[in-house]
């Protein structure tokens, strides 16, 4: 099982759960993170991390989520890898909590 990073990461990209991650499974975007489900352990120190709540355990991923999974696994693929905690996004708080930012992920 892996977690994954949900919507509410997008504009946000908050770097908490980076700085907690013991074995370096987060992946960085231009305006959001991802998780590398072969590397994550399940460890969940993530999760609780999030300002955001942006991040899932796999099996609790909400069905308006879903598309997240593969996405996170897709992008991880490419995606550099982000080891150390960096400011979020500069308008991050302005973007907390809205919907339908889908469509504003930057590959």
């Amino acid at each position: 099982m892996t977690f994954v990073v949900g919507e509410q990461c997008i504009m946000c990209k908050h770097t908490d759960c980076v700085e907690v991650c013991p074995v370096d499974c987060f992946y960085e975007g231009p305006n959001f993170l991802v998780i590398h489900p072969d590397e994550c352990i399940d460890c969940a120190l993530c999760e609780p991390e999030c300002p955001v709540d942006a991040i899932y355990s796999e099996d609790e991923l909400p069905e308006d989520q879903q598309v997240f999974l593969e996405l996170n696994a897709e992008l991880a693929e490419v995606w550099p890898n982000i080891t150390e905690m960096k400011p979020p996004l500069p308008d991050a708080e302005e973007w907390a909590n809205k919907p339908d930012k889908l469509r504003l992920l930057e590959r």
